[in-house]
C-alpha cells in the first residue's frame, strides 16, 4: 500500500519575482452531501497505521490524534462511504486487534491511484499556470 504523506509547505516568494521552487499543494477529500464525515488523506493515514500495527490505538498515536477521535473518524468515514472499514477482535491479556476489511484494503489501493492521478493533473495544470504568470510578468 502506498503511504500517504503531507506535502511540505510552499516557500514564500519575493515580490515581483517568481521563485523556481514554487510547488502546488492541495488537500484531497471526498464527502457525501448530507452525511457528516469525510474520507481523505487523514483517514487513509489512519487506515495504513491500522494495517501496519493491527491496533487503532497505535495508529492513532502514529497519526497524532486521540484514540477517541480515531474511532469517531472511522465511524464517520464508514458512514460516508457506506461500508465497514475495520473489524475488531477483542483480546484478553495479550490485547485485541483491529484489522482492515477487504473492502478497506481495496479502497486504500483505489484511493492511492486516484490521488496519484489527481496530483499528476495538478502538476500539469500548475505548469500551465506558471508559464502564464512568467509570460505576464516578463
Amino acid at each position: 500500500m502506498a503511504k500517504i504523506t503531507k506535502a511540505p509547505p510552499a516557500p514564500h516568494r519575493p515580490i515581483g519575482k517568481l521563485r523556481p521552487t514554487l510547488r502546488p499543494n492541495c488537500r484531497l477529500w471526498m464527502y457525501a452531501p448530507g452525511i457528516a464525515g469525510v474520507f481523505g488523506d487523514g483517514k487513509c493515514r489512519l487506515l495504513h497505521g491500522i494495517a501496519t500495527h493491527g491496533s487503532l490505538q497505535k495508529a492513532a498515536q502514529e497519526t497524532g490524534i486521540s484514540y477517541r477521535k480515531a474511532w469517531a473518524d472511522l465511524r464517520k468515514a464508514e458512514a460516508c462511504i457506506g461500508i465497514p472499514l475495520v473489524s475488531r477482535q477483542r483480546g484478553g491479556r495479550a490485547g485485541g486487534t483491529t484489522t482492515l476489511t477487504a473492502e478497506a484494503q481495496q479502497i486504500l489501493a483505489a484511493y492511492a491511484r486516484f490521488r496519484k492521478e489527481m496530483i499528476a493533473g495538478l502538476e500539469v495544470s500548475f505548469a500551465r499556470f506558471i508559464q502564464q504568470v512568467r509570460t505576464a510578468v516578463q
